[in-house]
């Protein structure tokens, strides 16, 4: 039997730095793989909530003002952002409608590619004259989105729902219009 050689500080050496040289190589992978567990995703934040569980609108049927039903599936691929008014839509509601229907402006040549529903009584109060032409106006036939309605007078909730009907985000009462028009620029790359 031979006895083992002993190693020489150079092997020794050369296999500390073997050892660094991997595991510089192994890190960030190893660092994307426990963030990831944690549940940081860079860039996947969303201003919105998630539908959960996923719903499709296709079966809900939307009355239009000026008659027939909303489409669900365009000729185009397009998506719909849909505004849900709480009991009421006044001052406040109005302003809001008016940032949404900004948003939808920001985005430029990409602006085609969404379109805007708003479900209930149109509001009455000053301005909405210049707001809710950018609107088409319709009602939920069965009531089946009263549960992403909001509860208040004067407030107004929001939906972002794919080209095909699926329900993506949900934007409570009060959101953010700058962080819708993140979302919007997000989903339309």
């Amino acid at each position: 039997m031979n006895a083992p050689t002993p190693t020489t500080p150079v092997t020794q050496r050369n296999r500390r730095k073997l050892l660094l040289v991997a595991l510089v190589f192994l890190a960030p992978a190893i660092i994307a793989v426990a963030l990831g567990e944690l549940g940081w995703r860079p860039g996947t934040q969303s201003f919105g909530q998630p539908v959960t569980p996923q719903r499709n609108f296709k079966s809900v049927r939307v009355d239009m003002a000026k008659g027939g039903t909303w489409a669900w599936r365009a000729k185009t691929p397009q998506m719909t952002l849909l505004a849900l008014p709480g009991t009421s839509c006044a001052e406040a509601c109005l302003r809001q409608l008016a940032l949404m229907r900004n948003a939808r402006v920001a985005l430029n040549t990409k602006s085609g590619h969404v379109r805007l529903l708003y479900l209930g009584s149109p509001p009455t109060v000053a301005g909405a004259s210049d707001v809710m032409p950018a609107w088409q106006i319709g009602r939920d036939a069965n009531d089946a989105l009263a549960s992403f309605r909001p509860k208040g007078a004067d407030t107004v909730a929001a939906l972002l729902v794919e080209s095909n009907g699926t329900a993506l985000t949900y934007y409570p009462a009060g959101f953010d219009a700058n962080g819708l028009l993140k979302d919007l620029k997000k989903v339309l790359r």
